[in-house]
């Protein structure tokens, strides 16, 4: 049964999993504080506080509500803008690399030309 056991642990699904649930509390943190540390006091600053908690509609807390939803617009915006476009470029530089077949040298160029006249010829 422990021998089962350690070959589960061991499976390279757990440990990227574990790995991933890691990475992304702590990168969820890093985006949290962008939010609330970088972004919603320079959206302050252009439009005032951007806090909606104190609306209400009669006993519905409609303001936290509305601040969940904004915040997670502007997570998602972050997200996207800040590591989902860059990594696009990022990747689509490296495909273009990859794909793009290097130029042999002049004396390569010319040897195969040599040899298309010659197999012309006979």
């Amino acid at each position: 049964m422990w021998q089962g056991f350690k070959a589960f642990l061991m499976r390279g699904n757990v440990v990227d999993l574990a790995v991933a649930v890691i990475l992304g509390g702590a990168f969820g943190q890093v985006m949290n504080s962008l939010v609330a540390d970088v972004l919603t006091p320079l959206l302050g600053a252009l439009g005032g506080v951007p806090d909606f908690s104190a609306v209400k509609l009669g006993p519905v807390a409609l303001g936290k509500f509305i601040n969940a939803v904004l915040n997670f617009l502007v997570v998602a915006a972050a997200i996207y803008f800040l590591v989902v476009v860059p990594m696009q470029q990022v990747q689509k530089r490296l495909r273009k690399e990859e794909a793009a077949p290097s130029e042999p040298p002049e004396e390569v160029r010319l040897l195969r030309e040599i040899l298309q006249e010659l197999r012309k010829r006979a």
